[in-house]
């Protein structure tokens, strides 16, 4: 299978590679397009006013590689209709793994990771986005490690690229071309073993107070939150599904919007 691999953790990111490395020995034909530098949060944002920057890039993934100085929906748009080869139209747009879990409806919608994968179905294609949850400590002590992950964290990520690479497969055979759908994967940590894969929907999380008071410069810093859950006893949520230990799996279908 032919895939456009991205991210919004930027082109450097081990959960990228790890990513390629397992779709790889899996036998797809990659294609990688990944943002210049990390690019969490921007959501569907495309750079109107500037321009946009890429090339061709070498980071030892063994597949064609360009950096992009945009976001990630830039990076994709930008590789479907200037940067493959003639003929080398992908069957499908592989997005992750992110650092950190894409879960809930106010996550859903700033992640780029999800973006990534959404410029694909804009362009007609299955689109899929894969995220590692992680711990508010772990996260913490990859980002003192210069994003390096430890021998706990990787083992995850490892086995959470060789379970996206047995779903890829799957998710791709059962969505039609232009049909406006993400799936959105989110794998639990510490993943190990072989947990289940649940449908999910969404959570319902509230997610105020996402900015610091105004320091003594004037500016104001993003402090992470998990947010308030109001999600109802049922169907199962994607936050519930992780917190239980399994793999999340929301089919993100954007022709339901505004549907009764």
């Amino acid at each position: 299978m032919r895939l456009l691999i991205t991210n919004d953790d930027g082109i450097n990111s081990v959960f990228l590679h790890e990513l390629v490395h397992a779709l790889r020995q899996a036998g797809h034909d990659l294609y990688v397009v990944a943002p210049k530098h990390e690019q969490s949060w921007v959501g569907a944002a495309k750079s109107r006013n500037r321009p946009v920057h890429a090339a061709i890039g070498d980071r030892g993934l063994g597949c064609p590689t360009w950096i992009v100085d945009g976001t990630p929906s830039d990076a994709v748009n930008i590789a479907l209709d200037h940067l493959l080869p003639p003929g080398a139209r992908p069957e499908a747009v592989v997005s992750g793994i992110n650092v950190g879990l894409n879960a809930s409806l106010g996550f859903i919608i700033a992640s780029g990771t999800i973006a990534g994968a959404w410029e694909g179905a804009l362009h007609g294609l299955p689109a899929i986005a894969f995220s590692q949850d992680l711990t508010v400590e772990t996260y913490d002590r990859l980002k003192a490690q210069n994003d390096q992950p430890d021998n706990e964290l990787l083992a995850s990520v490892v086995t959470s690229a060789s379970r996206a690479a047995q779903l890829v497969p799957e998710f791709v055979a059962s969505t039609a071309a232009r049909r406006f759908v993400v799936h959105n994967v989110n794998f639990p940590y510490p993943h190990h073993g072989h947990p289940a894969v649940h449908r999910t929907v969404p959570a319902q999380v509230l997610v105020p107070r996402l900015f610091s008071p105004a320091g003594d410069d004037g500016t104001h810093r993003l402090i992470f939150r998990h947010g308030e859950d109001l999600s109802p006893a049922s169907p199962l949520t994607d936050r519930a599904a992780l917190a239980a230990g399994h793999i999340s799996h929301s089919v993100l279908d954007y022709t339901k919007l505004g549907h009764a």
